[in-house]
């Protein structure tokens, strides 16, 4: 049996984004569209059993129907493929208050063949061609649907989440007691696991989240465990799989060095025997990009400089969202030009460019000496803080000793005559 496990869509985040000329959509929801596609160009040309996905399916609890249509068209393909399709709700899919549907509730209850929603925590049978298997399902924990007003009125939120996942933990393990071992079986959980490494979710979180041990949801009853809402790809336990899809596209430059895309999960079984093994699949995701340069106070051309650390990174630069961090004295910030900037990162998707203006620093002499100073040593220490190079300093010590040492005989010159 072949699974495709992936999560976080996140249709309708449009940060570093533009107008597209020909869609007038947003780019960067042509970004999570195109990723999109080839996972669905995938599972169809792989002929898997079983697409799971993990749950926040947009940015909004209310997406636009623009977002709606666009995500149907792909889950269109996959039901006219004959591939069944399980849509687990994350916390983004929840709706503002208690009765009303979650941003995936339509496929649902317009009984589109082959998608399957997990709207509540329960145990769902899915037929596929290679015969039946058992997702046992743990959307994002709505705290008003698990537990009593009275219960945490009186709890600080620390403590509601604790009551929280002791709920979540004795409601899954309840679950599974009743579980059929004879069928594979997998565990669909949008939740936070102690021990994941966060990605660019930490922008879009408000407030703390629920959090489980992974001890709690490794159960040897499951042959592998499918996770969404952290969205950096990674696996927590080998035995069973625990595992992060992570998100399918870079959202912010958190993201910026991570691989995205999906994994490809396989369940053999050999008699009562089953054996799990699992491969992540890249996908083409929009690059981010940073570009971090120092100008120091002896540079003389800061542009080149700048220029010069764009041009090294030219082949990423082209079609990438890109951040140029320029740290620079004030005393040079008036040579910058921003034509020349917009000229050489004309390839990129997207720019922004930060500029930190160091303030010139006026120690006092006296602060950088426990001693009374000679002339000559005041001088070296004045150069040494204005950073002056080492061979400019050279040159003016040189000069700087024979004329304070013209000085010194001069003035012994004239005590000597008052004499």
């Amino acid at each position: 049996m072949k699974i495709l496990h992936f999560a976080d869509l996140h249709l309708g985040v449009e940060t570093y984004g533009s107008p597209d000329p020909a869609t007038g959509l947003s780019s960067r929801l042509l970004d999570v569209l195109k990723v999109l596609d080839e996972v669905v160009e995938f599972a169809i040309a792989s002929r898997v059993d079983l697409v799971l996905f993990c749950g926040d399916a947009y940015r909004s609890r209310d997406p636009s129907q623009t977002q709606q249509r666009e995500f149907a068209k792909r889950l269109r393909r996959l039901s006219e493929a004959k591939i069944p399709v399980f849509l687990l709700v994350g916390n983004h899919d929840l709706p503002s208050a208690v009765g009303r549907a979650t941003a995936v509730e339509i496929f649902d209850t317009l009984a589109v063949s082959h998608i399957y929603v997990g709207n509540r925590l329960g145990v769902y049978r899915i037929p596929t061609r290679q015969g039946e298997i058992q997702v046992v399902a743990l959307p994002w924990a709505r705290r008003s649907m698990l537990l009593s007003r009275d219960e945490v009125k009186n709890l600080s939120i620390d403590q509601v989440n604790e009551r929280l996942q002791e709920t979540m933990t004795h409601l899954l393990l309840e679950l599974i007691a009743g579980l059929n071992s004879g069928l594979p079986t997998l565990l669909a959980a949008h939740v936070s696991v102690s021990t994941a490494r966060p990605g660019s979710e930490r922008s879009m979180i408000i407030g703390r989240d629920p959090v489980l041990l992974p001890d709690v949801i490794a159960q040897p009853v499951f042959d592998y465990v499918a996770l969404g809402h952290i969205h950096k790809q990674q696996v927590l336990l080998q035995a069973p799989p625990v595992v992060y899809a992570g998100s399918l596209e870079r959202f912010d430059f958190g993201d910026e060095d991570q691989d995205k895309g999906f994994y490809v999960v396989d369940i053999e079984s050999s008699g009562r025997e089953r054996h799990t093994s699992y491969e992540f699949h890249r996908v083409n995701a929009r690059r981010f990009v940073t570009v971090k340069v120092i100008v120091e106070d002896g540079d003389v051309n800061p542009a080149a400089v700048i220029l010069g650390a764009i041009a090294r990174q030219q082949a990423k630069i082209n079609d990438a969202i890109v951040r140029v961090h320029i740290s620079l004295p004030a005393t040079l910030e008036a040579s910058l030009r921003d034509v020349e900037l917009s000229k050489a990162l004309k390839g990129a998707h997207y720019v922004t460019i930060a500029k930190e203006i160091r303030q010139e620093s006026r120690p006092r002499l006296s602060q950088r000496a426990n001693h009374k100073l000679t002339a000559a040593e005041a001088l070296k220490l004045y150069l040494e803080v204005k950073k002056v190079p080492q061979e400019r300093q050279r040159v003016l010590l040189e000069y700087g000793e024979r004329l304070i040492g013209e000085v010194e005989r001069r003035r012994q010159e004239q005590i000597e005559a008052g004499r």
